[in-house]
């Protein structure tokens, strides 16, 4: 009994934003059959996130399955500040995402989709930009693609054998330098 109740209040902490509901059609001998897919983006806002897609026939129902589908996909987000530590660029289908540290007070330079993901993570300054496709489905999950190649600074400064310091943003190394 405990376990579900600790379970309840754990799923009260996560942002949840729904990215799309989109009506989708199954072609059958009779005409078509009609159901709701609905995408959701679920974050600790403290660098993890989840996406989850869920159909139904009604949309509360594939609300439902997209946010238990969110929650159970979280992963980790390396987060360097309010920023990410690196550029990266995601690509998935034809949707090509890039996304850039940017310094602190910028903001997140976003829309729609790519929005939701960056902020339910916690990321809260960045610029990005999406290349190619539009389709919403396709440029989240490029988006998800580019999170999953983020490493952190320290392990990055230890794969090339260089400082912490030198690794770091340009605005991060000026501040240390005065």
């Amino acid at each position: 009994m405990t376990e579900m109740t600790d379970y309840q209040g754990m799923e009260q902490q996560f942002d949840e934003r729904v990215i799309e509901i989109a009506r989708v059609a199954k072609v059958v001998k009779g005409g078509r059959r009609f159901s709701f897919r609905v995408t959701v983006v679920a974050g600790d806002n403290n660098g993890r996130v989840g996406l989850g897609v869920g159909k139904a026939n009604a949309v509360p129902d594939a609300m439902r399955k997209a946010t238990e589908r969110a929650h159970k996909s979280m992963r980790k987000v390396f987060i360097y500040g309010t920023t990410i530590p690196h550029e990266v660029t995601g690509r998935l289908a034809g949707a090509k995402v890039l996304l850039r540290p940017a310094s602190a007070g910028t903001g997140v330079i976003a829309a729609g989709g790519v929005r939701a993901v960056l902020e339910a993570a916690g990321i809260r300054d960045i610029l990005t930009k999406s290349l190619g496709s539009a389709n919403v489905l396709n440029v989240v999950q490029a988006t998800f693609d580019a999170l999953d190649q983020l490493k952190s600074p320290e392990e990055e400064a230890a794969r090339r054998g260089k400082d912490l310091k030198d690794v770091l943003p340009f605005w991060e190394r000026r501040k240390r330098n005065v």
